[in-house]
């Protein structure tokens, strides 16, 4: 058997948060086999590759190694799921391993989904299938791959043990790493236990892990907050920009950090439409694609009143201060989403919004009318000349020509509209296509999926299907689950 490396895992959560940390162990894999590996960020973690390949390295990625001075343990957090408060949510299939630092000198944490259960599981088995678990491989390699803050898979890996949900499933445990699995949720769950030194020192350790500009405010705390609220108020602009859909906007899912978490019923939009659901579970569509700001801003609202404690002693002061920290969150998102739409558009930044809104305004009812590709029509308007033009999208050819003929009067810099419009995305089709092979042995697909989606602005031959959009037929009915 290979020896093992230096492997250290700091457990700084686990020490400084014993209320919110319970000490657990991941159950065991009966046959584990190493499906995908991300050697690049295992270099960046200082990680040997060739070792995690090897027998003690995939037990480390199932949980089962524990290198010394390491505690995994299943985080307590709550959240509003759907809308409705829930006190108690926590780890229910996962577990922290530990902090390793990454390239950058910075923390990252080491997380596992699908390591069975624990006593936060609620009735579930805590086991996650093979699908779901490369699924969020992909998307997740693929969010990174386009500039958008994101957690990142560093393996998935089957664990010989079959997973019961519809049919029968082969099983998997994926390692997550993240800057933290601090969430909203986290600071909600805090508050509750009515402990204001819990919520403070959590507070403290946000500051420190993600915002430490906050800690020289003359209020750190509502500095905290006004910096998850930029954060969150970016990375939802750029989620739209690209036609992300989450699909589980609940309060638990959401970063202090302002990264993308919990790659569950997600998937990107084909044909542009606000009310754009794809999750099996949004029956109402609370999370569908254009109500993704507002739901950000309801969402960093509960964190707002779970911090309310800690920024003033006067109640009726903390909620003003809370209340105008909130009120930023719709001019940085929008300040965000304009400048994105106006790069997608090859446009200036100083040009006039009165110009440029009416101008987008227009597009995007076009889109709409015409159900257009969202991705194919701003990766065709920037390469005009050099491929099928952007109105053969469309079925009003009078409307686009003469957008079209707006647009241009602006003079548009279309060499810049290429690095920021991918030509690559995870199209859902291929996405599942991809999962079915790899569940059923063939990891073909999924590794020529995955050359596409992690360089995204670089057109290739050879990979025109990977334009496509979805048949009709599939599009029409298309629904993700959570893999629970």
């Amino acid at each position: 058997m290979s020896t093992a490396p230096t492997v250290t895992l700091g457990d700084r959560f686990a020490r400084e948060f014993p209320e919110m940390a319970l000490a657990w162990q991941a159950e065991q894999a009966p046959a584990p086999r190493l499906l995908v590996l991300n050697e690049r960020l295992a270099a960046e973690l200082g990680l040997d590759v060739a070792w995690l390949r090897g027998a003690e390295g995939l037990r480390l990625l199932v949980g089962e190694h524990v290198p010394d001075g390491a505690t995994p343990v299943a985080q307590a957090y709550a959240g509003h799921q759907f809308g409705h408060y829930a006190p108690r949510l926590g780890d229910g299939r996962a577990l922290l391993l530990g902090e390793v630092v990454h390239a950058d000198g910075e923390p990252r944490d080491l997380h596992l989904k699908g390591s069975g259960r624990t006593p936060f599981s609620r009735g579930g088995d805590g086991l996650a299938a093979v699908g779901p678990m490369l699924r969020e491989h992909v998307v997740s390699e693929a969010m990174h791959a386009l500039g958008i803050p994101t957690t990142r898979a560093l393996a998935v890996v089957a664990t010989g043990r079959p997973v019961r949900r519809e049919t029968v499933l082969p099983g998997a445990v994926l390692a997550r790493v993240a800057r933290s699995h601090l969430r909203v949720g986290s600071f909600q769950y805090a508050r509750a236990t009515d402990d204001v030194d819990l919520l403070r020192r959590l507070a403290d350790h946000a500051i420190a892990r993600h915002h430490p500009r906050a800690a020289l405010a003359e209020r750190p705390y509502v500095a905290l907050f006004e910096a998850v609220v930029a954060a969150q108020a970016a990375l939802v602009a750029r989620w739209m920009l690209v036609g992300f859909v989450h699909g589980v906007m609940n309060t638990d899912n959401m970063t202090i950090s302002g990264e993308t978490i919990d790659y569950g019923p997600c998937a990107f939009m084909e044909a542009f439409d606000p009310a754009t659901v794809y999750s099996s579970i949004d029956h109402g569509g609370r999370y569908a694609y254009g109500n993704q700001p507002r739901v950000a801003e309801w969402n960093l609202a509960r964190l707002a009143e779970a911090l309310l404690p800690l920024f003033a002693d006067d109640e009726e002061q903390a909620i003003a201060l809370a209340v105008e920290a909130l009120g930023t969150f719709r001019g940085r998102y929008d300040d965000s989403w304009s400048a994105g739409m106006r790069a997608k558009l090859g446009l200036p930044d100083d040009l006039d919004h009165a110009v440029t809104g009416p101008l987008v305004e227009e597009l995007l009812t076009l889109l709409q009318d015409n159900r257009v590709d969202h991705t194919s029509f701003y990766r065709r308007l920037g390469t005009a000349g050099s491929g099928p033009p952007a109105r053969e999208l469309f079925l009003d050819l009078a409307a686009i020509d003469g957008w079209l003929t707006r647009w241009r009067a602006l003079e548009p810099d279309v060499a810049a509209m290429s690095r920021v419009n991918p030509v690559y995305i995870p199209r859902n089709h291929l996405v599942e296509e991809a999962l079915d092979a790899a569940t059923e042995g063939d990891p073909r697909p999924l590794e020529r999926l995955m050359d596409a989606v992690t360089a995204p602005y670089d057109e290739r031959p050879g990979l025109d299907r990977y334009t496509e959009p979805a048949p009709n037929a599939f599009g029409a009915a298309y629904q993700t689950y959570c893999g629970t």
